[in-house]
């Protein structure tokens, strides 16, 4: 079976239809490279008590953005395992963050990653390492 890669506009497209990504607010934008990243603008409804974002929406992101690069591979997953550890505090005033993923294993049943989620400025406030179960492909070839 010979696959091809889904385009830039394909990957975005996959994940807006995402109702948690939708729902908190973070955005799905493409990168030069011709895949796609996510930013967030944290803010009070990203907050835990204590004024800052949230770890779960933290969490969510690197989730999300590996994923998506495993879809530039045209390989849909679902998670297995996810290790992320906090550097610094994203506060809700905090202007814009981003993620940063890459593929360190891209097998024919379980793929890799790593992210991190920076600021404009490159510090860096989280890294994630996760292992995905591949399910299929979002596109094939007939």
């Amino acid at each position: 079976m010979n696959l091809r890669k889904p385009t830039q506009e394909q990957i975005i497209k996959f994940y807006h239809e995402n109702t948690v990504i939708d729902f908190l607010e973070i955005d799905v934008v493409p990168t030069a490279d011709g895949e796609a990243r996510l930013e967030l603008c944290a803010d009070s409804r990203h907050a835990n008590l204590y004024s800052m974002a949230h770890g779960g929406v933290l969490t969510t992101m690197v989730d999300t953005a590996m994923g998506a690069k495993c879809l530039a591979l045209n390989k849909k997953v679902v998670t297995i395992s996810l290790n992320i550890e906090f550097m610094h505090a994203v506060m809700t005033n905090t202007p814009h963050i981003f993620t940063d993923a890459k593929v360190l294993h891209d097998g024919r049943k379980t793929m890799v990653c790593e992210c991190k989620i920076l600021d404009a400025k490159g510090k860096l406030y989280a890294k994630a390492t996760a292992t995905f179960f591949v399910i299929g492909h979002l596109l094939e070839d007939d």
